[in-house]
């Protein structure tokens, strides 16, 4: 039987094979471009000190540039006082302060929190005000551009350690809520171990860093602190010691600055009293070792890109600051390579020792009133 065809209507197209698939023809996004690092972060050395804002936040990258820094740590606002409202910074005087450090290529910029701010306070009021105040310092880090945000864990008064620990992890997982980070990093502090202060221990340390995982942290060590917390970094193999721990604890790469003070205290001592660089228990010997040390350094490979030593030492006298940032570059045996320091500055002038000294005069004699008073009543 002949087979029957039904016409469709539709044209017969003859079969055609279809082309093999190339990868190349399927549609890609581009990639997000990479993040490019800051024009100061070229592997190069990094020393710096803490100024002042007072007058301007201007004034604080003037004096560092005077001072011959390449990198700087300022308040935001006040240390000692709760700031009302929330103090924040006028775009104008932030803008110009952001392009004027453009111009002097520092970096990095680290800002040191609030010293009133405990975060590991069982206190329910003092908590509230410390987070608000950390969130009013993140707000104003961000607005001045900011690398880092160094703040203390706080004292944990007749808490466990382990939960104060936490306290702190929440604390600042709140305060941080709402802000958008844009390249600033919060960078907790080791202490000295005074009283009931967290974090002279690095485990502590390490532990809020690992609570706050899911956020930009890292760890900021302070020499006389480690020091006084009887971490022995003058000796030789102390020092050795001491950079396992810190590798096992935090990992030394989560340590992009290091406070590089002497200290008056002995080691194990528990009090945090800083000492001019080589003058102190420390020692010019250990600092030296410190800053040499390729740990320690700001350029691969066993450096960290960026890290920056920042001195946080007393001014007694004028030219106490200047001479300390030359003692850190010459100690790093990098005196040749230091930028050009101002002959003479000094953020401490002898006008304004001499105010400071008349102030201390008068509180120490309205102190002696009140205790005169007090026993009086008593």
């Amino acid at each position: 039987m002949t087979e029957q065809k039904f016409p469709t209507g539709i044209t017969e197209q003859p079969l055609v094979q279809p082309p093999e698939f190339d990868p190349e023809d399927e549609y890609r996004p581009e990639p997000e471009p990479e993040t490019l690092p800051p024009a100061w972060m070229d592997g190069s050395f990094r020393i710096g000190i803490h100024t002042s804002i007072a007058g301007s936040y201007l004034n604080a990258l003037e004096s560092a540039r005077k001072l011959g820094c390449n990198a700087l740590q300022i308040f935001s606002a006040s240390p000692r006082m709760w700031q009302g409202g929330s103090a924040r910074i006028p775009e104008v005087d932030a803008q110009a302060f952001r392009a004027r450090r453009d111009e002097l290529r520092l970096g990095p910029l680290v800002i040191h929190a609030n010293y009133l701010i405990n975060l590991a306070s069982e206190q329910r009021m003092l908590q509230t005000r410390s987070i608000q105040a950390f969130h009013d310092e993140i707000v104003r880090a961000l607005a001045l551009g900011a690398d880092f945000l160094v703040v203390h864990p706080g004292s944990r008064g007749e808490a466990r350690i382990e939960q104060a620990i936490s306290t702190i992890v929440e604390s600042v997982k709140q305060a941080s809520k709402r802000a958008p980070m844009r390249g600033l990093r919060i960078l907790i502090e080791n202490t000295a171990g005074m009283g009931a202060a967290v974090g002279a221990r690095l485990e502590e340390v390490g532990e809020i860093l690992a609570g706050l995982r899911n956020l930009p942290v890292g760890a900021c060590l302070d020499t006389a602190h480690l020091f006084a917390a009887g971490y022995d970094i003058k000796s030789e193999a102390g020092l050795a010691s001491t950079i396992g721990q810190i590798d096992g604890a935090i990992g030394l790469e989560n340590v992009p600055v290091i406070h590089a003070n002497d200290s008056k205290i002995g080691l194990g001592g528990r009090v945090d009293r800083h000492e001019h660089i080589g003058k102190g228990k420390i020692g010019a010997e250990a600092f030296a070792r410190i800053l040499r040390h390729p740990r320690f350094g700001s350029a691969g490979p066993e450096g960290l890109m960026g890290r920056a030593f920042v001195a946080e030492t007393p001014i007694d006298d004028p030219g106490d600051d200047r001479r300390n940032v030359a003692a850190l570059w010459e100690l790093a045996g990098l005196k040749e390579h230091a930028p050009e320091a101002e002959k003479g500055f000094s953020m401490l002038t002898p006008a304004l020792k001499k105010k400071i000294s008349e102030n201390r005069k008068i509180e120490k004699k309205s102190k002696a009133k009140r205790i005169k008073a007090k026993k009086r009543r008593g």
